[in-house]
């Protein structure tokens, strides 16, 4: 008897707890949700985790908070984020650098990005643009490529620091190209605009928002925008494509991750929540240099392998380490 008891105690029990655990899920989220940016503040990952918070707390009547958790590039926030619970409570800003970048730039990564997250949503891209000095002899595309294969090193690029996005974009160029540029390291972007306006450097690869306020003052030159199509925002500068080096379509994605194993209903009701923010989000991305961008749910494993292929793969060959 006291066996049958004790039988449907833990019965009891059982049904209790998944009755709990399914209206815990069904009344997600019931507390402040984090938001890991693994950047400091300011910059693209910056601008998505806060855009997104906002939107987010609103339409979900909870709080969406935003954590900087910067250090080693996005490795210390992202590492964190991979060893928080996966209730869907700790969420974190997801993009090139550390999803795709970091296994190949470090010997010893401590989180895997294909094994360690679930890509919630992908909401944001912008692209690149070489940007080349306004004096710059070689004035099209296709003259560049000629000069630098002719000779070799005799053409400079300028890169932002070794593992940014900067220096992959400007490797993936001539790689695609068959050239080889010279290499100037800068520590970021502003260093290496100030040569390249005063004429020490040739040539840069950076953001559209970031390099075309120079084109469009006149103080430097648009060669080539690396996406599949001309940016509304200079609509005169051709894509690599038309310039003479075709295949080359390069974007920079930024989204949402949850560790894996994070429950499917909270993934299910954020997806429908991000999607639904992304229309009064728009302007804002617009403004950032950026565009809003819904890739299907179905669709966001395949991409995101893809880039940590792709990417990995170029890194790898080009002996960029960090390490």
């Amino acid at each position: 008897m006291n066996r049958i008891c004790s039988s449907l105690a833990w019965m009891f029990a059982f049904v209790v707890l998944s009755v709990a655990a399914t209206h815990a899920q069904s009344g997600y989220p019931d507390r402040p949700v984090k938001i890991i940016v693994p950047i400091g503040p300011g910059g693209s990952y910056d601008l998505i985790g806060r855009h997104l918070a906002d939107a987010l707390s609103k339409r979900m009547g909870q709080a969406f908070v935003v954590e900087n958790k910067p250090g080693a590039g996005t490795v210390v926030g992202t590492q964190a984020a991979s060893q928080s619970e996966p209730d869907g409570y700790t969420l974190v800003v997801g993009g090139l650098s550390n999803m795709a970048f970091n296994s190949a730039l470090y010997s010893k990564l401590g989180y895997d990005p294909r094994k360690d997250f679930v890509p919630v949503a992908l909401v944001y891209k912008f692209g690149y643009v070489m940007v080349g000095r306004k004096d710059l002899p070689h004035g099209k595309l296709a003259d560049i490529v000629a000069a630098a294969k002719a000779n070799p090193g005799s053409i400079s690029v300028a890169t932002a620091g070794v593992g940014t996005g900067q220096q992959l974009v400007a490797a993936a160029f001539m790689k695609a190209a068959g050239v080889k540029f010279l290499e100037v390291p800068y520590k970021g972007s502003p260093p290496a605009f100030t040569d390249l306006l005063a004429g020490r450097i040739d040539l840069f690869f950076d953001s559209i928002a970031a390099g075309l306020p120079y084109v469009q003052s006149g103080q430097a030159r648009g060669i080539a925008v690396l996406s599949s199509k001309r940016s509304p925002l200079a609509p005169d500068v051709p894509t690599m494509s038309e310039a003479g080096v075709p295949g080359l379509d390069v974007d920079s994605w930024l989204g949402i991750f949850a560790p894996a194993k994070t429950p499917p209903e909270a993934i299910a009701k954020l997806r429908r929540e991000i999607r639904a923010s992304l229309p009064e989000l728009k302007e804002r991305f617009e403004k950032s240099g950026g565009e809003p961008w819904d890739l299907p749910d179905d669709k966001l494993d395949a991409f995101v392998a893809s880039e940590y292929d792709n990417w990995t793969k170029l890194i790898r060959e080009a002996g960029i380490k960090l390490d």
